[in-house]
């Protein structure tokens, strides 16, 4: 029987934390692994209040190290044979949602399942950065191999990921979470200026991680000529 690992990665989320923890915690994985990366804010008190909760591991680093060395982090201190990334800043989190996640990776109907929240600022129909998500699953083993370049990849890891995954012709499969809710940097920040700067911030970090894999855009250039 494979096992079943949550990674949640939390950074200053203490307004949505306890509810995102408490709601995965409720569902059948095996264990629920939640990496504070070095937050400022409440969430190491939250977190620590509810350390009864059921399948709980609770690692907290003590800086921020970024997005990526979270998630290497978790995937590290797991023991499950899927991993199922749950971002820590969702509303209307439901069972149904896990199950769309996991299903598709435990039939072996794909490699990776990559999830989308509906309730975003971007009609999901349409969303051209739902390559992004953080929501997603995949096996263990198929992410061991770039454990270290993630841990460096702060922002852009889930564009590591992605790369990766094409690079090495692994099928992916994208989903609709339907009422799932994901705020956007408007929605959190404290401002229209800090906004902007998370952006930008982002957007360099995703960028850096595309150049430095190189290695993998020329593969996946290598297997497009192949097909022709």
């Amino acid at each position: 029987m494979r096992k079943i690992s949550a990674i949640i990665c939390a950074y200053n989320e203490e307004k949505t934390v306890s509810e995102v923890v408490t709601t995965v915690c409720d569902y059948f994985f095996d264990e629920v692994i939640v990496v504070n990366d070095g937050s400022t804010d409440g969430t190491d008190k939250i977190l620590t209040e509810i350390l009864n909760l059921p399948s709980l591991k609770y690692i907290a680093l003590p800086e921020n190290k970024g997005k990526g060395y979270a998630m290497a982090t978790g995937v590290e201190n797991s023991t499950g044979d899927i991993i199922v990334f749950i971002d820590a800043d969702l509303s209307n989190l439901k069972e149904e949602h896990f199950e769309q996640l996991i299903t598709p990776i435990f039939n072996n109907g794909c490699d990776m399942v990559l999830g989308q929240a509906t309730e975003t600022l971007i009609n999901y129909k349409f969303n051209p950065f739902k390559s992004f998500t953080g929501e997603r699953a995949m096996l263990k083993k198929d992410i061991m191999p770039i454990l270290e370049e993630m841990k460096t990849s702060k922002f852009g890891v889930e564009t590591l990921i992605n790369l990766y995954f094409q690079a090495h012709e692994k099928s992916v499969k994208y989903i609709m979470l339907e009422g799932l809710k994901h705020p956007t940097k408007f929605d959190k920040a404290n401002g229209k200026s800090q906004a902007i700067k998370e952006f930008v911030l982002e957007g360099h970090q995703i960028a850096l991680a595309a150049f430095n894999s190189f290695n993998l855009l020329t593969k996946i250039v290598r297997n497009q000529i192949k097909k022709i």
